[in-house]
């Protein structure tokens, strides 16, 4: 069996039993991201997705013996340190790591916990600053973080600017201060030897979310260990911390918690998509649904758990056409593949996150009694009233016209009909959880309308 040679990092922090942070986020962040990563265990947490309920350091040696065995293997590429605990853990590491000369030491200075539990104490604190910093490529506190690590009050760009350059006097060769705890954007700041640069990205999610520390300073490290410059690597992990937040998972009760595998789980999800809209479209072909299809075409969408953009919702590039009661289509599916289609998805997503599948079919009299006699619940919206601004916006008019009508529906519905305007004809869409409900949904309409001639 021929040998894999892999990138390798060491992460030397707490254990979360609640999974969320600490080793258990750095593991999982370093796999996702084809490093193999090896561990120390300085602390060990009992902790939930509520918060800290106890810690215990473990002792120096303890720590010694794990770092003397992996360092007689072979030496790793890159180093993180998260939650230390005590003066002499941040002593015995410094020690450690100055000695085995390691390269792309990343200092993640976790002195308290997002539930405001201490992980750091004071004396741990000035140890971190005399000792370990000045060993370090990068160091990435948090505004608190930065705050007690430099002394200097941050309330402003120009605060934050300010205690990164004493961070940096201690002889780390870079600060980046995070901005998750910043109002408005988080945006980081990074001050190296270069100067200052800006790390720019919008709020995905209004909660403060678990792990978020963690899993932005272990991807800068896996990228380090891969050979990536620092800044790329920043800009890199800035994506893949964005990825997580909106991945995020309830592991718990409380506190929602990144998760580091979002972004595989979410081409998992996506080719899974594919499989379903193009198993309807075959479906629908076969049927010869033909006879549901309006003038101007139809399309179909589905969007991706937690959909945000046009570029999560799947849908034909060109529409779905008919020839009579038969159908086909120009390309396959495509993320972003239809605006059109996508706004009516994102809007119904809104309100129902689980509501991710839509479909347009031609309006008739008797395609509207179908649907209540099969017991549909029904909205609709009057395109007359449409504001102008509205009209005249491109894309926006079917935005509207849904959240019209689920408005005044009070939930999200089955059906949203709407009766047309100038240039615009009548349409149904029919609204489902998924591509499967959908499916049955058109097929039972489709089914009674031919029966009923």
């Amino acid at each position: 069996m021929s040998e894999i040679t892999v990138n390798t990092a060491l992460t030397i922090a707490g254990s979360d039993s609640g999974g969320g942070a600490g080793i258990q986020a750095d593991l999982k962040t370093f796999s996702s991201l084809g490093v193999f990563c090896k561990t120390i265990i300085a602390s060990i947490t009992s902790q939930n997705s509520f918060g800290v309920q106890s810690t215990h350091d473990l002792p120096v040696d303890v720590i010694e013996q794990q770092f003397r065995a992996i360092s007689e293997d072979k030496k790793c590429q890159a180093v993180k340190t998260g939650m230390l605990g005590n003066e002499e853990t941040v002593c015995m590491v410094a020690k450690l790591i100055k000695k085995s000369r390691l390269k792309n030491v990343v200092v993640d200075p976790v002195v308290i916990s997002s539930s405001g539990k201490r992980l750091l104490t004071r004396g741990g604190v000035e140890a971190l600053k005399k000792h370990l910093l000045p060993l370090a490529s990068l160091v990435t506190p948090n505004i608190k973080e930065a705050e007690l690590l430099s002394g200097v009050k941050i309330k402003s760009e120009s605060d934050r600017k300010k205690a990164a350059r004493v961070i940096l006097k201690t002889g780390v060769r870079a600060v980046l201060i995070t901005g998750g705890h910043l109002k408005g954007d988080p945006d980081d700041l990074l001050l190296d030897s270069i100067g200052v640069q800006v790390f720019s990205s919008e709020r995905l999610s209004k909660a403060d979310m678990h792990g978020t520390g963690c899993v932005f300073s272990a991807a800068i490290t896996a990228r380090l260990a891969k050979g990536t410059p620092l800044r790329e690597a920043i800009g890199d992990a800035k994506k893949y911390i964005g990825q997580a937040i909106v991945g995020g998972v309830a592991s718990g009760n409380g506190t929602l918690c990144v998760e580091p595998f979002a972004t595989m789980y979410r081409e998992s999800e996506k080719q899974q998509c594919l499989c379903d809209l193009e198993e309807a479209m075959e479906i629908f072909t076969k049927e010869r649904i033909g006879n549901l299809v309006p003038e101007v075409q139809t399309n179909i969408g589905l969007g991706l758990s937690n959909a945000k953009k046009h570029e999560d919702v799947l849908a034909i590039p060109g529409r779905v056409i008919k020839n009579g009661e038969d159908i086909f289509t120009g390309a396959r599916p495509q993320f972003g593949g239809s605006r059109h289609v996508a706004n009516i998805v994102l809007t119904v997503m809104q309100h129902e996150p689980d509501m991710r599948a839509v479909m347009n079919i031609k309006y008739t009299d008797a395609l509207l009694r179908i649907c209540k006699k099969l017991k549909y619940k029904i909205a609709s919206f009057d395109r007359s009233k449409e504001p102008k601004k509205v009209r005249v916006r491109e894309g926006s008019s079917l935005e509207w016209g849904t959240e019209k009508a689920i408005t005044s529906f009070g939930s999200v519905p089955d059906i949203i009909y709407d009766l047309g305007g100038i240039r615009k004809e009548e349409m149904i869409r029919v609204i489902a959880e998924d591509m499967e409900s959908l499916v049955k949904k058109i097929l039972d309409i489709h089914r009674l309308y031919k029966k009923e001639g």
